[in-house]
């Protein structure tokens, strides 16, 4: 059997469905997607294959190309609605809701340092053609060398990890010319003899985000290609900043879509199976004072962060809105505004995960229905940077009116 043949069978045939035209149909659209693919979530987390069938599935449904142009059979949306698609498509599968995130902050980093012949271009093919995004753009790692050979540069060196490595059409690198502190960004062909993406991604939890290492080498780009570079010059903008207060309210969502589909499968099983306390006095479980205390808690937690994010993906839209003029001062404030939200919704989501088991009972620790890869899911991903340094930037803005300084986490 295939892989493909692996997908779900309720899998619908969207290639003769209109593109949706409206929030509401995405929404529904990746609602479908959520369902499809929380069917056999468990037994697909268990078996960690290559996500080749899931990421099929998101071209299928055509979730690759919320960002891009309509004219090329895009979505024409806006990140507001991308965040909520990472959230509900996490709510079925996190690792899936993660490679989603990381797919759309790619495919729309041309726009953020790209020249506006290369933004076009790019995104003008990447929606045509439904290319997946991958990046190897890992700061905590040296940097990858970049060899200046006149009409092309040359990318060379290794990232430990690469989210989207083998299920990626395009690889996102960056780099820094030999000599230099110039950096370099350029997309380029996943599958390819200079790129080797090495099966070593054996984690805990976001086992299907296939983000392993890679090494690169001699991999050629030509200098037209380098993002942002006119006459080999890079033109700089606050706008380059963005990504991120960008990614990370990317992996906001992600996280609160993996606890709300802890959450929402929890609720279902306590409905449905989980029995009463012999001394409890109640003749069902959803009678407990303690269930319903439980749940109502955990509920009103996540609705509340729910909220201050699409709240502040909403301020940052004006900022995208306005690449060309937007100012240090908005930048660094609607950093801090991400850094709250990305803290609370850290704390909600380990909370979230790991306490329905309170509600679920002894018997719903079976490994077969896998409740723990909810909590596996995001313990592994929020150690991406530490939270305490995103406490510690609204911190610093109210006590000591300090903006973040724009690096690779702030």
């Amino acid at each position: 059997m295939t892989t493909l043949e692996k997908r779900p069978t309720a899998a619908p045939d969207w290639s003769a469905a209109p593109t949706p035209d409206s929030p509401e149909a995405w929404l529904a659209r990746a609602r479908e997607v959520r369902a499809i693919l929380a069917s056999d979530a468990a037994a697909r987390d268990k078996a960690a294959e290559t996500p080749y069938a899931e990421v099929a599935l998101l071209k299928d449904a055509g979730l690759v190309t919320l960002l891009g142009p309509t004219a090329e059979g895009g979505g024409g949306q806006e990140w507001p609605l991308a965040y909520k698609v990472v959230r509900e498509v996490a709510a079925g599968d996190g690792s899936v809701g993660q490679l989603l995130g990381y797919h759309y902050l790619w495919f729309w980093a041309a726009r953020l340092v790209g020249t506006e012949e290369q933004i076009a271009a790019v995104e003008a093919d990447a929606t045509r053609n439904r290319w997946f995004f991958g990046g190897a753009v890992n700061p905590r790692d040296s940097d990858v060398q970049i060899r200046d050979e006149g009409d092309h540069i040359v990318y060379s060196g290794r990232k430990s990890f690469s989210t989207g490595s083998k299920v990626s059409d395009v690889t996102v690198l960056e780099g820094v010319l030999t000599g230099t502190d110039t950096h370099v960004f350029a997309i380029v062909p996943s599958d390819q003899p200079g790129i080797t993406f090495h099966d070593d991604w054996d984690n805990i939890g976001q086992r299907l985000t296939e983000s392993g290492s890679v090494t690169i080498a001699d991999v050629q780009v030509p200098w037209e290609a380098a993002a942002g570079f006119v006459d080999r010059t890079f033109q700089p903008r606050v706008y380059n900043t963005l990504n991120v207060p960008t990614i990370q309210l990317v992996f906001v969502n992600f996280y609160l879509g993996i606890a709300r589909g802890a959450l929402e499968e929890a609720i279902e099983y306590t409905r449905t199976r989980t029995r009463p306390w012999l001394h409890g006095g109640q003749e069902r479980a959803v009678d407990e004072p303690y269930q319903l205390d439980l749940y109502g808690d955990l509920a009103s937690k996540l609705w509340a962060v729910e909220a201050l994010a699409d709240q502040v993906a909403e301020e940052g839209l004006a900022i995208h809105h306005d690449a060309a003029g937007v100012t240090e001062q908005q930048r660094g404030e609607h950093e801090v505004r991400v850094a709250a939200v990305k803290a609370r919704a850290t704390d909600v989501s380990l909370e979230i995960t790991s306490t329905v088991f309170e509600g679920l009972g002894a018997r719903a620790t079976a490994a077969a229905l896998g409740f723990d890869r909810f909590w596996r899911n995001v313990r592994t991903h929020t150690l991406h940077d530490p939270v305490a340094y995103k406490r510690r930037e609204v911190g610093a803005f109210l006590l000591r009116d300090e903006l973040p300084e724009p690096t690779w986490y702030s």
